[in-house]
């Protein structure tokens, strides 16, 4: 997790939003829940394509109310 959240810095140190491809995910945990509600809390985050283990946990939390979950990459962009 350490080197994705580094990433999501650098990213955010030169622009505003971030978009995860979250189509090949396979496991989460907490700490990565927490990381996507960080994220989102601080910048425009939009989750494309989340896997269904994925998507089935975010609807658990009740997180997909909170966060932007697009299909495609194509509607994330033109958000």
């Amino acid at each position: 997790m350490p080197l994705l959240q580094t990433q999501i810095d650098a990213a955010l140190a030169t622009h505003k939003g971030l978009i995860l491809d979250a189509s090949d995910i396979t496991f989460t945990d907490s700490m990565f829940l927490t990381m996507l509600l960080a994220t989102h809390q601080r910048s425009v985050l939009r989750i494309v394509n989340p896997s269904p283990r994925l998507a089935r946990l975010l609807s658990i939390y009740g997180v997909d109310r909170v966060l932007h979950i697009y299909p495609t990459l194509y509607a994330a962009r033109a958000a």
